[in-house]
């Protein structure tokens, strides 16, 4: 431990012991210092809104209550700002307006102690609006101390731990999780709008999948059963298209894959998904579009915004291309013109890339598309024709067999959204999905299983449908200007204090 750090340690013990002694001094004088129950007439951003025409040095007759946080406090309490969630108000505490028993709780109050406050609007010579106080009240008595205002919390790991606390000291944190409800609430409305109906699946999977990932294993102690936490609600939302339930289906969940966490990754993150009967990939192109123009113009005002040091453009429409084109054009290499899986990997050697032995065309294709493409993508674009060796479930692309109707949406480098045709081919997905738990089981993942609950449901009948998955945290970042994934997850996992 640093010197600096004992000596804060030391101040923080102090501060909390004094803090400590005033909560009984109030125990006595004022009885319940954390009451159940207090009625505030006004909130400070309705205060704000009501009088923002009051003029300077003009006080009214309205009696208000309001009630707030203490954030400052200067001359001894006689002026202290007081904050909801709306916005600040000053309170001004003087011998001339504000009654000695009121005044008496000025010495016992500390920042960040939450006050209910009544009293007369006025607004200062120097055009400040406040409140007059005829009555003070302690609602709650904070035991510790506030953390620095204006600079905020500097440790990142604190920020995240005790995110509170980053709140607290912290506008632009307070902001971006107002925005990130304001986004998600969007998107619902979005897609209500659009025809879609919400639905919710099961959390808890007996047979994990419609998505390759690690999961998080749990166990059913009543059904005696290992279960998985969802990695993907795919197979269960295509389920309501077979049922007629509705042509338009969409869930905004949360998901969990047991993998690495990064800036953009974290193993518990949320997803918009839906499914939309009669229509193809290029029908969920024109949707991305047209909702994420509607989410910039809520955030923003403007389908213009900065993320960093680039502005970004979600105006449509987007750049559309193949994934062989996109390669092409960044590299030289055609893949189109190759016919063997030994072409490719011979190709990809030839141009400096790494490839495994084993790597088949479409996988040779995707690899060099991450390598040296994803990096160029920085205003939006969809890139379409993935290899149907990566892309199990979706319909393949006509005259061009080893290409998929499947498009990723791209921002900033990052993918934001992935989509299909979805194959509704059962025998043709029993097929795929059998090889796929086969290539599974060869990785070493022996509890993957073949969904046969779903397969059913596919015999029944599914009508043709494009899919969609927008991963919720990244677009949030963009639209907050956040640089990791961490900073618009309210309570992101952590490790043990200890470590």
């Amino acid at each position: 431990m640093t010197e600096n750090t004992k000596t804060e340690t030391a101040l923080s013990s102090d501060a909390t012991e004094v803090r400590a002694q005033k909560l009984a001094k109030l125990r006595e004088t004022v009885g319940d210092v954390y009451p159940a129950h207090f009625h505030r007439t006004m909130t400070n951003a309705e205060l704000a809104e009501k009088y923002k025409d009051l003029e300077a040095d003009v006080e009214t007759t309205d009696v208000v209550t309001v009630a707030g946080r203490v954030f400052s406090s200067r001359n001894s309490g006689m002026f202290m700002d007081i904050h909801d969630a709306g916005g600040k108000i000053q309170i001004f505490s003087h011998k001339d307006v504000t009654p000695e028993e009121a005044r008496a709780m000025l010495s016992m109050i500390d920042l960040g102690d939450i006050i209910g406050v009544t009293g007369i609007v006025r607004r200062t010579k120097r055009g400040e609006l406040s409140i007059s106080a005829r009555e003070i009240t302690m609602l709650t008595k904070s035991l510790l101390p506030m953390p620095e205002k204006w600079n905020g919390i500097a440790d990142v790991e604190i920020r995240y731990r005790k995110r509170h606390l980053d709140i607290l000291s912290n506008e632009e944190s307070k902001l971006r999780f107002q925005q990130r409800s304001k986004i998600v609430s969007g998107i619902r409305r979005f897609m209500e709008d659009d025809g879609f109906m919400e639905v919710e699946t099961p959390m808890l999977h007996s047979v994990y999948g419609g998505a390759t990932a690690e999961p998080f294993k749990t166990h059913h102690n009543t059904l005696k059963l290992d279960m998985y936490l969802r990695i993907a609600p795919e197979l269960f939302l295509k389920r309501t298209l077979v049922s007629g339930l509705t042509d338009k289906v969409f869930e905004i969940n949360r998901n969990f894959r047991n993998e690495g966490v990064s800036t953009r990754h974290n193993p518990e993150f949320t997803m918009m998904e839906c499914y939309w009967a009669y229509a193809d990939y290029e029908d969920i192109m024109d949707l991305v579009e047209r909702l994420f123009a509607d989410l910039a113009m809520k955030i923003h005002g403007s389908t213009e915004f900065a993320y960093g040091d680039k502005q970004l453009s979600f105006k449509g429409p987007f750049k559309r291309v193949p994934m062989p084109d996109a390669v092409k054009e960044v590299t030289g290499i055609d893949f189109l013109s190759m016919k063997t899986d030994e072409e490719a990997r011979t190709a990809a050697k030839a141009a400096g890339f790494e490839v495994e032995k084993d790597w088949t065309w479409g996988e040779c294709l995707a690899f060099i598309f991450e390598e040296k493409v994803e990096a160029t993508l920085i205003q939006p674009s969809h890139v379409t024709h993935f290899p149907k060796d990566i892309s199990p479930f979706a319909k393949e692309v006509p005259g061009e067999p080893r290409l998929v109707e499947r498009f990723e949406t791209y921002c900033n480098a990052w993918e934001l959204g992935n989509a299909f045709s979805e194959l509704n081919d059962p025998e043709e997905q029993r097929k795929r999905m059998v090889e796929q738990l086969e290539q599974a089981h060869a990785r070493g993942e022996k509890d993957k299983q073949l969904d046969d609950e779903f397969l059913d449901a596919i015999d029944q009948g599914m009508p043709p449908a494009g899919g969609l998955g927008i991963g919720v945290d990244r677009l949030i970042m963009l639209l907050t200007n956040a640089p990791s994934i961490r900073d618009v997850i309210l309570f992101p996992a952590r490790r043990a204090k200890a470590d």
